[in-house]
C-alpha cells in the first residue's frame, strides 16, 4: 500500500520529514523517498530501495544533505517516489497512495493526445505517481488538476505535492485512506498514521474528508475544495494494517482491536472449557487475543514471537514464496507454550491461507494439543480494488474463493458467491466448514461483519467492506468522460 508524511515550518523541519516517514514503515517494504524544499536551492530528492533494509539505515547518510522548511517523505508498496514534475506551475514533488485500475486507458488517452512517453516506471509498470501528475497538469491550476484527476482515476488515490515551500494536501474520492493533519509551534504536518505525532511534538488538528484539498503553509491551512458527502474509508486500517498507536475518525485501532476480540469471545461460550490458552498471531492478531482473553478469562499466551530487527510485515512481497518465507522466519515457536496445549488462536484475518496451513502445521509437530482460530474480519471473498492490500494473480488464491470453487459447479459470479457469504446460512458454514478442513484446525469461526463494525464504533456508511461484500459505491458511480 504505502503511507506519506509532509511538513511545513517557519524552521528547518528535516528531521520531522525523515522519522514522520519513517513511522510509515508498516505499510510498505519496496522504496522509501524524501523530498525536501529550499527556497534558495529547490528540491533536493532521495530514494532508495529499502527491500533489504529499513527505512532509517538506508537514509542517514542523507539527512546532512537535506535543508529546508518544507518537505514530504513516503514509504512505497512497489513504485519509486516522490517524483520531480517539470510543469506550468513550475518545479514539484509528488507522492501517491493508492491504486489506479485504469492506469492502462489513462496512458492510452495521454498518448491519443499527443503525450509522447511516460519516464518513471518500475517491474516493466507505469508508475501510477507519474499518470497522477500527467492528470493534474491538464488543467490550469494544481487544486483543478487534483480535482480532475480523483475523478477520472478508477481506484483511489490520497496526493501529496511539494511545490513553493508549501504542500497541497488530497485525501481520495472517497477517503478511502487517512489523511490526517497536526499541528505544533511553527510547524503544520500532514500524515496517514497519527503514530507519527506524538514523539514529534505533534498535536492532531482535524482529518481531512473525502475528496477535501487543502494548502498548507508555515502560517496556515487554507481549504482549497470541501469534503465529498461519500466516505469510505478500508476497514482494515482497524483490523490489520494500521498501527496499533493511530487512530482514525477518532477511534483507536488498539481499542477498536480490544473490543473485537471480546465480541469474538462472546459468541464462543460452548467451547471455552476445552481451552488452555488464548494466542495471537503476531503483530496484528495480538489485540484481538487480548480481547478475548481478558473477556473469556483464559490465559494469553506468547506461543510464536515475532523476530522484529530484520522481518517485514508478510503481505507485501507480491512473490507467494517470498511471502510464505517472510511468515515462516519471522515467527518463532515458544516450545513451553505449546507442547500439550488446547490454543485458541485469534488472527487479524484469513487472505490466502497457506501461511496460516504452514503455522499450524507447525504448532502440531511442536506437540499442540489441539488448534482452534478465530479470523477477526468475515472470509475475504473479493480482491481490493483500491489498496493494493491482498494482491494476487486470481481471486482463486484467496481461501474462501478455493472453498466455493470446491462447493459449487455453476460458474463464480458475484451473485453466487454473495450466496456463500451471509454469516450463519448452511452455504456459509460449508465454505467454513472447507477452509477449517484445509487448514487442518480443530475449529474456525469468523468474526461476523456486523460485529466487526459495531466493536470498532463507526457509522457502517463511512466504511469500505468491499473485500467481504463484493459491494461498493464506485459500482454504481457513472463513467468519466476523459475529455472533460
Amino acid at each position: 500500500m504505502g503511507g506519506f508524511f509532509g511538513v511545513v515550518a517557519d524552521h528547518d523541519c528535516v528531521c520531522d520529514i525523515f522519522y514522520g516517514t519513517d513511522y510509515h514503515s508498516h505499510l510498505g517494504t519496496k522504496r522509501g523517498g524524501l523530498a525536501v524544499c529550499d527556497p534558495e536551492n529547490g528540491i533536493t530528492r532521495r530514494i532508495h530501495d529499502i527491500t533489504n533494509a529499513q527505512f532509517r539505515s538506508k537514509f542517514d547518510d542523507d539527512i546532512d544533505k537535506f535543508a529546508g522548511n518544507s518537505g514530504i517523505g513516503i514509504i512505497s508498496d512497489y513504485e519509486d517516489q516522490p517524483l520531480i514534475i517539470s510543469s506550468r506551475f513550475g518545479n514539484y514533488a509528488i507522492v501517491t497512495v493508492g491504486k489506479i485500475n485504469n492506469i492502462g486507458e489513462l496512458a492510452e488517452d495521454a498518448f491519443n493526445r499527443g503525450f509522447s512517453h511516460f519516464s518513471e516506471s518500475s517491474c516493466g509498470e507505469l508508475n501510477p505517481t507519474e499518470i497522477v501528475a500527467m492528470l493534474i497538469g491538464r488543467k490550469p491550476t494544481i487544486v483543478e488538476g487534483i480535482e480532475y484527476a480523483q475523478k477520472v482515476i478508477d481506484g483511489s488515490c490520497s496526493i501529496l505535492i511539494l511545490i513553493d515551500n508549501k504542500i497541497y494536501a488530497a485525501r481520495d474520492r472517497y477517503g478511502r485512506t487517512p489523511v490526517i493533519l497536526g499541528e505544533k509551534p511553527g510547524a503544520f504536518a500532514v500524515t496517514m498514521e497519527t503514530t507519527a505525532f506524538p514523539n514529534l511534538d505533534y498535536k492532531l488538528k482535524y482529518e481531512l474528508g473525502p475528496g477535501e484539498i487543502v494548502e498548507i503553509t508555515e502560517k496556515e491551512v487554507i481549504q482549497k475544495r470541501a469534503p465529498g458527502d461519500t466516505m469510505k474509508l478500508c476497514t482494515f486500517f482497524w483490523v490489520y494494517y494500521g498501527y496499533p498507536s493511530s487512530c482514525y475518525e477518532g477511534i483507536s485501532a488498539e481499542s477498536a482491536r480490544y473490543r473485537n476480540g471480546e465480541s469474538m469471545a462472546a459468541a464462543d461460550a460452548d467451547i471455552l472449557d476445552g481451552i488452555d490458552s488464548i494466542c495471537g498471531i503476531p503483530d496484528s492478531g495480538i489485540a484481538h487475543a487480548i480481547g478475548y482473553s481478558n473477556a473469556c478469562h483464559k490465559p494469553y499466551r506468547r506461543s510464536f514471537v515475532k523476530y522484529t530487527p530484520t522481518w517485514p510485515r508478510s503481505f507485501m512481497p507480491q512473490n507467494q514464496a517470498v511471502r510464505d518465507l517472510v511468515a515462516r522466519m519471522k515467527l518463532i515457536p515458544v516450545q513451553t507454550e505449546i507442547e500439550g496445549k488446547r490454543m485458541l488462536f485469534c488472527d487479524d484475518s484469513i487472505v490466502r491461507g497457506t501461511q496460516l496451513k504452514d503455522t499450524v502445521v507447525r504448532l502440531y509437530e511442536r506437540g499442540a494439543k489441539s488448534v482452534h482460530m478465530r479470523s477477526a474480519c468475515p472470509p475475504l471473498a473479493f480482491g481490493c480494488k483500491f489498496l493494493n492490500f491482498s494482491r494476487s494473480r486470481s481471486e482463486l488464491d484467496l481461501a474462501a474463493r478455493r472453498a466455493i470453487a470446491k462447493l459449487e459447479t455453476r460458474e463464480l459470479t458475484d451473485d453466487v458467491i454473495r450466496e456463500y457469504l451471509e454469516y450463519g446460512t448452511d452455504k456459509y458454514n460449508a465454505m467454513v466448514e472447507e477452509v477449517r478442513k484445509e487448514l487442518r484446525l480443530n475449529s474456525l469461526k469468523y468474526q461476523s461483519l456486523e460485529k466487526l463494525i459495531e466493536a470498532i464504533g463507526v457509522e457502517p456508511s463511512k466504511v469500505c467492506t468491499y473485500c467481504w461484500t463484493g459491494r461498493d459505491v464506485e459500482d454504481e458511480a457513472p463513467q468519466i468522460d476523459l475529455k472533460k
